[in-house]
């Protein structure tokens, strides 16, 4: 067989079948959702009624290859209000159908087969498919634990070779909360392209703010991948974007530009919502990232009564990445262990970190919810 992940082995793994046989007698309480709509957080329903309205009522299909202008306007208008302002004209914006495609688009322009990009050792396991699927390699690079999950720039320069493209950079990282919040001289001195995914900027918890890298480094090419799915919590309207600087922009534009028509996959009718979307749900984001910074107190006060654990208070994000410092060397068996006693988290290692025991917990999780589960998973830790 070849192809696309010949002879991968897709059998389900012994967390997910364990999962599955919890579900059919008895639930658990989940603490890995990211999905805001199973978590009871929706985007105002009127809102969307009356962009979609306004779409039906003078429906005309003008594709444009960097996506409707009013709606790249209204992105451009949301980096000139971060801190610091990222200034952007409407054509620094590439409208995609969420950041997914966005990276897709971005490995076809920096890379051929056989480069590589340099990518945190701890990601998400998304960026590993989309990488084989341009046959690339990403180079992983280390996040120094003992201080705070920051990029490791020793890490960073041994890992990058001939054929090195670009970085790539999550901020707030996921699943650690990792904010990057100033320059990074390594990054200037290497002088890559930097792909920034920022999906997480808008809730900021340990820091006032998540700046754009692209402003913390004018002088490289930096794309910002961002979108609708966490900032609004519409991970059904499938609409990203990527926000190029004006180094990004002179250099890689219009060939960006001719990607992204090559498929024009984002929705119209999406697209012609995201100025209200805009204009309307700056209140909605504020009341989400409330009731997540409340979760995040919550949890890390239970977690902080656990004598097994270590939590950090994330910088960003939604998410927890506890160290268990005793008990437990068998990350997979804490896993199981837990869901032995009603409540399911993902392991380090799903995330490609093997080193000490950790866990990934979801704060965007119901808030009642997250306080069985989180009580639930300090009782089962406290039993052999």
């Amino acid at each position: 067989m070849t192809g696309f992940l010949a002879g991968e082995d897709l059998v389900p793994n012994a967390i997910e079948q364990a999962r599955q046989r919890k579900a059919a007698t008895g639930g658990y309480i989940d603490l890995t959702s990211s999905n805001p709509t199973h978590q009871g957080v929706l985007f105002p329903c009127d809102t969307l009624q009356r962009a979609s309205a306004d779409y039906w009522a003078s429906r005309r299909y003008d594709p444009d290859p960097r996506g409707l202008r009013a709606a790249r306007l209204a992105i451009a208008q949301y980096y000139a209000g971060r801190t610091p302002a990222l200034q952007l004209d409407a054509d620094q914006v590439v409208i995609t159908a969420g950041t997914s495609e966005a990276y897709s688009l971005l490995f076809a322009l920096l890379t051929n087969p056989g480069d590589n990009v340099l990518a945190p050792s701890i990601s998400y396991p998304l960026f590993d498919y989309i990488a084989m699927m341009h046959h690339i390699e990403l180079r992983p690079y280390a996040l120094d634990e003992r201080r705070g999950w920051r990029i490791d720039p020793a890490s960073l320069r041994l890992q990058a070779d001939e054929r090195t493209r670009a970085v790539l950079i999550i901020s707030p990282h996921n699943p650690t909360g990792a904010v990057v919040s100033a320059r990074l001289p390594v990054l200037h001195a290497l002088g890559l392209p930097v792909i920034c995914d920022e999906v997480f900027a808008a809730f900021p918890y340990h820091v006032p703010s998540v700046p754009p890298v692209g402003a913390l480094h004018p002088e490289l090419p930096v794309f910002h991948l961002n979108g609708i799915s966490k900032m609004f919590a519409l991970p059904d309207l499938k609409l990203g974007w990527i926000a190029l600087n004006a180094a990004a922009h002179d250099r890689f534009g219009a060939r960006l530009e001719i990607l992204n028509d090559t498929f024009l996959s984002a929705s119209m009718l999406t697209q012609s919502m995201v100025p209200a979307m805009f204009e309307d749900g700056t209140a909605f984001t504020h009341t989400m990232h409330g009731r997540i910074k409340r979760s995040l107190d919550m949890a890390i006060g239970l977690l902080d009564g656990c004598a097994n654990l270590r939590v950090r208070p994330p910088d960003g994000g939604y998410y927890l990445f506890p160290e268990v410092v005793a008990g437990w060397k068998d990350e997979e068996a804490l896993v199981l262990h837990l869901l032995d006693h009603g409540v399911l988290v993902h392991p380090g290692y799903f995330y490609g970190y093997e080193q000490g025991t950790h866990l990934v917990l979801s704060c965007l999780t119901e808030p009642e919810q997250l306080h069985n589960g989180m009580t639930r998973l300090v009782a089962a830790l406290a039993l052999p």
